[in-house]
């Protein structure tokens, strides 16, 4: 009875009532909310599909591009990217790309409510792009992947659309490759004027090379070209690589051999993960390794560092780890220089002399500056170029016709100036090799 009355009394109470209801309210309310998270869980789970994509991936910044132009075109939270772009008439200009900015965005793609969610970590940097890192999040209904796979091939052939027909140039950053400037428009291959037949071999031999991957794999032949250059500066070596890359649609990765913390992993892993369609150039590989042996200014310029063997360097381009699918340029104005492993066939397979002009490319060039000229006029300029009895390069020439660009005739008759500035440069050339040589002999000494 005493337990009986004790809960009719505790009914009576109105705060004992009160508080209980409260309590009441407060546990179903907890109730309800963790049922509407396991249920959101759930529902997640089962019926909608999420893809996150880091700013690391390649197809990061394609995405935010697409998304701006294809998806969510009336959003009004965005972010600006400052880009520089050269014009038809050759001025360059500013550019200004707004894509979605940090947040939540909707957009309507193939029957399907998306939603998009940017994300910056301010406590976390990537260190291969050294920015905070950032992911993009695509949430949508349904457990169709193959939608997020459209988004991706949409965002991609966008991308390839709007630098196709550019020359893309690449550098190492790290261990990465990032693209350097703006995609330049392709130099035509005939604007770069070499001896007969030099041109036509090598552009042969990389489309071949480019169309036979299954003559390669059947025979067991490392599937890899390699080309070295030389020759004396000026004559036009870097400027056809250019050229040679904008005729096959191939953008270029130049590497710096010479580079401080260059080492032999680095350069490893900078080979095998080259992008695609590219060619990797080595310019002026002779003044990475002059000899197998170390000179003490070498020893004392990279004391403390690790840094690039030329035992890596021959590993990296012909070793057992060595990446296939890859087209390597070499340039060098002194090829004496080069150690023999390093040109040895399989990892330099062409060998062209890029030399000073001879009569058939004086005539050419002078026709390609001065197309309305008398053709008679282009035989007498080359009659008196080689008349000075100095050898001169094609940059000499170019500069010589920038002088005299609608004047065929002053270029014709003012030739004793250009041959005077081949003269100085050769003489200063051959009296800082002399300098460079009597060093090492001192060294060896």
């Amino acid at each position: 009875m005493a337990i009986q009355d004790l809960i009719s009394s505790l009914a009576d109470n109105p705060y004992f009532s009160a508080g209980f209801g409260l309590f009441g309210v407060g546990a179903g309310a907890a109730v309800l909310r963790k049922s509407y998270m396991l249920g959101m869980i759930l529902f997640r789970r089962h019926y909608m599909t999420t893809l996150e994509v880091p700013c690391r991936d390649k197809s990061y910044h394609w995405l935010l591009q697409w998304i701006t132009l294809k998806g969510a075109k009336k959003t009004q939270h965005l972010s600006v990217e400052t880009k520089f772009q050269q014009i038809e008439t050759g001025k360059i200009t500013t550019r200004h790309d707004f894509i979605p900015s940090v947040g939540e965005h909707f957009f309507w793609f193939k029957r399907t409510w998306i939603c998009v969610e940017r994300s910056r970590s301010q406590q976390t940097l990537d260190l291969h792009m050294g920015v905070p890192f950032e992911t993009v999040k695509l949430t949508a209904f349904g457990k169709n992947k193959d939608l997020f796979y459209d988004i991706l091939e949409e965002a991609r052939d966008l991308a390839v659309k709007q630098n196709e027909g550019k020359t893309i140039m690449y550098t190492a950053f790290g261990s990465e490759w990032r693209q350097f400037g703006n995609p330049r428009k392709p130099r035509p291959l005939n604007s770069v004027v070499l001896d007969r037949g030099v041109s036509e071999r090598i552009v042969k031999d990389v489309q071949d090379f480019m169309n036979n991957p299954e003559w390669y794999s059947s025979r067991g032949v490392p599937y890899r070209r390699g080309f070295l250059l030389h020759g004396p500066p000026g004559c036009g070596k870097s400027s056809f690589i250019t050229a040679l890359a904008g005729e096959l649609k191939l953008g270029i990765c130049v590497l710096n051999l010479s580079e401080r913390g260059l080492t032999d992993d680095r350069l490893n892993h900078l080979l095998a993960l080259a992008p695609e369609n590219t060619i990797i150039l080595l310019e002026d590989v002779d003044s990475a390794f002059v000899s197998r042996e170390e000179t003490s200014e070498m020893k004392a310029a990279y004391a403390g560092l690790n840094r690039l063997t030329f035992s890596g360097l021959l590993n990296c381009l012909d070793g057992v780890a060595s990446a296939e699918a890859r087209i390597v340029f070499m340039t060098t104005n002194y090829p004496e220089r080069l150690d023999p492993a390093l040109i040895r066939p399989g990892r330099v397979d062409l060998k062209e002399y890029i030399g000073y002009c001879t009569p058939h490319q004086l005539e050419t060039m002078f026709c390609r500056f001065y197309p309305e000229a008398p053709s008679v006029l282009s035989s007498t300029f080359s009659e008196e170029t080689q008349n000075l009895r100095v050898p001169v390069s094609a940059a000499a020439i170019q500069g010589h016709f920038m002088i005299y660009k609608e004047d065929p005739v002053g270029a014709i008759q003012n030739v004793s100036q250009m041959g005077l500035e081949s003269k100085f440069c050769k003489d200063d050339a051959i009296q800082r090799n002399t300098v460079n040589d009597i060093s090492d002999v001192k060294e060896n000494i």
